[in-house]
């Protein structure tokens, strides 16, 4: 607990008038306007080979993680694909890939996120259809 002599010491300090700021905050803001720089949100972990790698995604979760490796598991040239979520307070989800003879686990992963993205598509057109036919059919009012 400080002191009387230490409390007088303190100085109250007035607050900088309204739209002024930092300079170094006014760089970084313009900075920011000027570019928009988004973190790698995926890297290869230590320890990969060719035909077996660990694959750590960013501000990732279970939703790709399970789909990715339902998708990944579907390629006859892959023997293990699964995923984890280290720790549910970190927004991070590591997939593991290993394949079969002398098939490149990162043409795997890729081939994976392409056939995740045309799965999608397909789903989407489906519901859009089937939206519109509901709509249609449906009486007004």
């Amino acid at each position: 607990m400080p002191s009387r002599a230490e409390e007088s010491r303190d100085q109250t300090m007035e607050d900088a008038p309204d739209g002024v700021a930092s300079p170094a905050l006014e760089s970084k803001s313009q900075y920011d306007d000027q570019f928009q720089v988004e973190k790698q949100r995926l890297r290869q972990l230590p320890g990969s080979s060719r035909t077996a790698a660990s694959f750590e995604f960013t501000k990732e979760d279970h939703t790709l993680g399970n789909a990715l490796r339902y998708v990944i598991m579907k390629n006859p040239s892959v023997e293990f694909c699964g995923y984890s979520i280290p720790h549910p307070s970190e927004e991070r989800m590591n997939l593991r890939i290993q394949t079969y003879d002398d098939v490149d686990a990162y043409d795997v992963l890729q081939k994976g996120l392409n056939d995740l993205m045309d799965l999608c598509d397909v789903v989407l057109d489906k519901f859009i259809t089937a939206r519109d036919e509901f709509r249609k059919d449906a009486p007004s009012g």
